[in-house]
């Protein structure tokens, strides 16, 4: 059995579709790409498929990560141009690798994310970063399904500062593999990026947003856009978030040429251009 991980997008509109949605299109995907998929026992079977940490309904990201798996060897990036080609534009499946080490789900510690925040001024951004930065705890409240919870959403913050939206794009490319960060239009607004780390409960840029309310009283006058534009392990002495599948890539390139799967046989065409769709 083949393992291959790939890294998907949600931008534009798509970033309104919900985990069940995507889950339900990438199923569609896989049959159209006629992937040769293993499947689950039991008595409904399914395509054995392991996400990981999916973004929040209505937030776009340029960092979802998956895993599947195979019953027959394929080309990873052969494979991903096919699934692309067959996923609805705007949920486009960026990069695939072979999967050669354990615990994708484990490298996932921390997210780096933009929060767009339309009619706000830069200046009143960045004193509310400051004031939430400088807060000892932020606490905020959020429903589950079990009723209203309270929590301190500023203990897992790693950085939060303001960004001019030409910044805020360089690094929107450097952290995503070179991909540009879903931008909704072009008007004035405050960027922040928000560096987080993943803890129980989690704490999502929602939460920071209603801790900015609390400590500054920022309250942009309409809903912020948020999106993803990495997610992976961090790295603890510089603060940044690594990309996820860079052992596996590691571990492709170290093995022989000879060793089971260091050469799967292709069976697709040649892959498109990134983020076709």
């Amino acid at each position: 059995m083949q393992r291959i991980r790939l890294r998907y997008t949600k931008r534009g509109r798509l970033r309104f579709t919900s985990h069940r949605d995507f889950q339900r299109a990438f199923e569609r995907a896989l049959r159209r790409a006629e992937v040769p998929m293993a499947y689950s026992a039991g008595f409904t079977p399914h395509p054995k498929v392991s996400y990981a940490n999916a973004a929040p309904t209505g937030t776009g990201s340029e960092a979802e990560y998956l895993e599947i798996a195979l019953t027959e060897p394929r080309d990873p990036q052969a494979l991903r141009g096919l699934l692309d080609e067959s996923m609805p534009t705007g949920l486009d499946v960026v990069d695939a690798v072979e999967a050669r080490t354990s615990g994708l789900a484990d490298r996932l510690t921390a997210s780096v994310w933009e929060l767009r925040l339309d009619g706000v001024q830069p200046e009143a951004a960045r004193r509310a970063a400051e004031a939430f930065t400088a807060a000892g705890t932020v606490e905020v409240q959020r429903r589950t399904k079990n009723g209203m919870r309270t929590f301190d959403a500023r203990a897992a913050v790693l950085e939060l500062s303001e960004a001019t939206a030409q910044a805020a794009v360089a690094g929107g490319a450097a952290d995503s593999g070179g991909v540009m960060a879903d931008r909704p239009g072009d008007r004035p607004c405050a960027i922040l990026r928000l560096v987080v780390r993943h803890v129980t409960p989690a704490v999502r840029p929602d939460d920071v947003l209603s801790g900015l309310r609390a400590v500054a009283d920022l309250a942009p006058p309409v809903p912020a856009a948020v999106t993803r534009l990495a997610q992976g392990l961090l790295d603890e002495e510089s603060g940044k978030v690594t990309d996820p599948l860079a052992p596996d890539r590691e571990a492709v390139a170290a093995a022989p040429a000879n060793q089971p799967g260091a050469a799967a046989t292709a069976t697709a065409t040649a892959a498109p251009s990134e983020g076709s769709g």
